[in-house]
């Protein structure tokens, strides 16, 4: 038998192993979909393993550039995932998330977060300008009611808690915050645009609202009033916004890895930083609703659990918190499977 001929008859011979292959994706699909702690189906899915493995090697010697080869890699891929991932558990997959992911992402997002403050801290800067030089222009950045509460020498936010109960205006506050977060972090996908949109819109108001009530003898008791809740929540939206320019400039700039691939890799990341914002703004959302509009509570208090509070978010954001006792990251325990493989290999 010439050699073309043995190369033909190895081929048939290997398509015709087709039904152990759809056989073990069968199996795969089975095991992946509930938990099993049978030694026997984890025997299975590492013989499963070493076959596929086998009949890839052949696959790609003797049909190199064909679906069958194709079909092979996906499926080996499969299961040498399988096999060597860790066992999954909420609370370890949580300890990784604050330890590992968290601060990677925010290491990642450091440069948009400068540049994000940078640019909120100057549109304060130049929305107070414009207010405290030319007064009437206050109408554009606030509400006529909001303007009439001030002339008279009061705050809008005087007597809050009589109209709204605490619960909520704490759920109102999170509802709105939620959405100027996403909005900002969305608004993203402009290519960057929106995100500025959203940060020099946000800083004239503050830097307007702030020079108005200055110019009324009110600045202070508004920075009393925001200073309890407002550290983490324009720290939030900064992060948001940062989060949303990263992802604006993948679409800009992908890079080599291309442009669909620079966006889900950004997206991946930027998100794990969006879920801790939420989180953080579900406190500061409590502390809007329940601390800042409280008469009773003394301003030294407010700055003590703003400040604290803001200190927390930082820590919770390095991994901090996690680096005290001498924590280092762990290798999360093989599963059965993982360790049937060992014992079979």
């Amino acid at each position: 038998m010439d050699q073309t001929a043995r190369r033909q008859a190895l081929s048939a011979a290997l398509l015709q192993r087709a039904g152990l292959w759809r056989a073990a994706q069968s199996r795969l699909d089975r095991l992946a979909g509930a938990r099993s702690d049978d030694a026997t189906d984890a025997a299975s899915v590492a013989d499963d393993y070493r076959m596929l493995a086998h009949d890839l090697a052949r696959a790609r010697d003797l049909l190199p550039s064909t679906r069958t080869r194709e079909y092979l890699e996906a499926a080996y891929a499969r299961e040498h995932g399988a096999l060597h991932q860790g066992a999954w558990h909420w609370g370890s997959a949580l300890r990784e998330y604050l330890r590992v992911d968290l601060p990677a992402a925010i290491a990642w997002l450091a440069p948009y977060l400068w540049w994000t403050t940078l640019i909120f801290v100057l549109a304060v800067a130049a929305g107070y300008t414009l207010v405290h030089r030319f007064p009437d222009l206050i109408g554009l950045f606030a509400s006529p009611d909001l303007i009439a509460s001030v002339e008279r020498g009061k705050l809008w936010t005087d007597g809050l808690l009589n109209i709204v109960p605490s619960s909520v205006l704490s759920v109102q506050i999170l509802a709105n915050n939620v959405v100027v977060s996403l909005f900002a972090y969305c608004a993203g996908l402009f290519f960057g645009l929106g995100t500025l949109y959203i940060l020099g819109l946000n800083g004239l108001m503050l830097g307007a609202v702030f020079a108005f009530v200055g110019a009324h003898a009110l600045a202070g008791a508004l920075a009393g009033f925001i200073v309890a809740h407002g550290c983490v929540e324009l720290s939030v939206m900064c992060l948001s916004a940062a989060a949303g320019a990263a992802v604006g400039e993948a679409l800009i700039r992908p890079g080599r890895a291309g442009r669909m691939q620079s966006f889900s890799e950004a997206a991946l990341r930027s998100g794990r930083v969006l879920l801790a914002c939420a989180v953080l703004l579900v406190g500061a959302g409590i502390i809007e609703g329940f601390i800042s509009p409280n008469p009773r509570v003394a301003v030294s208090a407010r700055i003590a659990i703003g400040v604290g509070y803001w200190l927390l978010m930082v820590c919770l954001l390095s991994g901090a918190l996690f680096r005290l006792g001498g924590l280092v990251r762990r290798p999360a325990a093989r599963s059965v499977a993982s360790g049937a493989a060992a014992r079979s290999g």
